[in-house]
């Protein structure tokens, strides 16, 4: 595995006490960067110690992350790793539901690179969009995600071109995830989900977070999207035409 060092470097991970966002906060402090972990409600687990602080801020809401930018004198690295949703169909929910899912997947992220730009135009510092395959391909169930995930990969690409050369902004399309709230997403079917992938398992957050490190040092990566999904999904056609599926 390749060393990192991210010694004097401060990161701001959202969402970053669970899920994926723990495993990139986890990975960023094992290479030496001081974290500042960010989400709604304290994590279950302290996250608290040495290297590691916890910020309670919801990033929907400009007064705390007013709060939030106001306690850091340095940045070098924003992961904008906060985001997800129910399964919901759109006929039959609340408008409302499918506004607050686009507004933590895609207007936060927004927000927080805004207020973080002036910090990481200091630094040469860099953002990290935590993507997902939700939006690249149709994704029934989770409409307003993957509409919201489509947006993010392309607002990546603008704000890109637009902090060029002062700040890099990058993605991490990520795919099937195996987090400890897994079982809870995918009940008992991890398994059979993991064989739809050619890698053979779901991603872990320490596979993402390792990509974090590389992208939040690649001085010449910029506007670039990153695949982390195990080389993709099985298309379900092949499954269908196969010797075994039609015995």
């Amino acid at each position: 595995m390749i060393s990192y060092d991210y010694t004097g470097k401060v990161v701001l991970v959202t969402g970053g006490t669970k899920g994926l966002g723990r495993g990139i906060a986890r990975a960023f402090r094992s290479a030496g960067a001081e974290v500042v972990v960010c989400a709604r409600t304290p994590p279950d687990e302290p996250v608290d110690g040495a290297g590691v602080r916890f910020v309670r801020a919801d990033v929907r809401d400009p007064e705390d992350l007013e709060r939030l930018f106001d306690g850091l004198d340095r940045l070098d690295v924003v992961v904008n790793n906060a985001g997800g949703a129910p399964y919901a169909m759109v006929a039959g929910t609340s408008p409302r539901l499918h506004a607050r899912v686009i507004e933590l997947n895609l207007t936060a992220p927004l927000l927080v690179s805004q207020r973080a730009h002036p910090l990481l135009a200091a630094t040469a510092g860099a953002v990290i969009m935590i993507g997902s395959t939700s939006g690249t391909r149709p994704s029934p169930g989770t409409s307003a995600y993957g509409a919201a995930k489509a947006g993010l990969h392309h607002l990546a690409a603008c704000l890109a071109a637009e902090w060029a050369p002062e700040v890099r902004v990058n993605t991490v399309v990520v795919g099937l995830a195996r987090t400890e709230n897994a079982g809870e997403h995918y009940r008992d079917r991890i398994e059979v989900l993991s064989a739809t992938i050619p890698a053979g398992r779901m991603a872990e957050p320490d596979d993402v977070g390792e990509v974090c490190l590389w992208l939040a040092g690649a001085r010449y990566v910029t506007g670039a999207q990153v695949l982390v999904h195990g080389g993709g999904e099985t298309p379900a056609w092949k499954w269908l035409a196969s010797d075994e599926i039609s015995r």
